[in-house]
């Protein structure tokens, strides 16, 4: 994982061995605290692979520090190292959150496949808590319960944190053209919708008008039955 951190680090612009010791805390939000006897040896192994190459930097002075830079085979590592399969579940927390951190490198496809990965592997993981609990149902050790609910409960909040992520990378990533039929859609909908009511409308209104007519008919019939019996009574 120090590899990772460090190829991702150095991905950015390249830094000297202090300043990648800091940066590793303070840009990555407090996910990862190194020391040097880790950090050097970590260095001087990515540059005999050939990850990273090294130079003198422009500090005067009688030791001038060295001034680190990612290769193009580190670039390549660095993105295999980014969608490694986990082969354990126990250090995978850590792993996640880090290459969370260098997720803008990688296109949106391969970011919403790791999110459903991770998901899912929360997902199993929430199956075995819920086994675990059923079985302490019966202890008396309210501290070992306590545990496994609060499991629980941050596994259940990180699957909804994922989804979030997974809706939000979608919604995103959506082409611009398929937007715009989208809107299209449903400003087309809005049209036949207002054109329906509109006729609908003018239906009511010919209905209204008949009966009106209808009612002056009426009237006018008994209009004339009434002149034809006064008529009649003065014969």
């Amino acid at each position: 994982m120090l590899e990772l951190a460090v190829l991702g680090l150095l991905k950015e612009r390249p830094i000297h061995g202090y300043q990648l010791s800091r940066e590793l805390g303070d840009s990555l939000g407090g996910l990862w605290r190194v020391s040097y006897g880790s950090l050097y040896p970590t260095l001087r192994r990515l540059e005999h692979d050939g990850a990273i190459e090294s130079e003198a930097g422009d500090e005067r002075g009688a030791r001038r520090k060295k001034v680190y830079r990612i290769t193009p085979k580190g670039e390549q590592i660095f993105l295999e190292l980014l969608q490694e399969t986990p082969n354990d579940t126990q250090g995978e927390d850590a792993r996640f959150r880090m290459r969370l951190a260098f997720f803008r490198y990688l296109p949106p496809e391969t970011r919403i496949r790791l999110l459903e990965r991770r998901r899912q592997a929360l997902q199993d993981r929430l199956a075995t808590i819920a086994e675990s609990l059923r079985a302490a149902r019966g202890s008396t050790d309210d501290y070992g319960r306590a545990l496994i609910e609060h499991n629980r409960s941050v596994t259940e909040s990180d699957i909804t944190w994922l989804e979030q992520l997974i809706a939000a990378e979608r919604i995103k990533n959506v082409p611009t053209g398929g937007l715009k039929r989208r809107r299209a859609a449903l400003r087309g909908k809005a049209g036949s919708s207002s054109e329906a009511v509109a006729r609908a409308g003018s239906s009511s209104e010919a209905v209204a008008r008949a009966g009106s007519s209808s009612e002056a008919v009426a009237r006018g019939g008994s209009s004339s039955e009434a002149v034809a019996r006064g008529r009649e009574r003065i014969s």
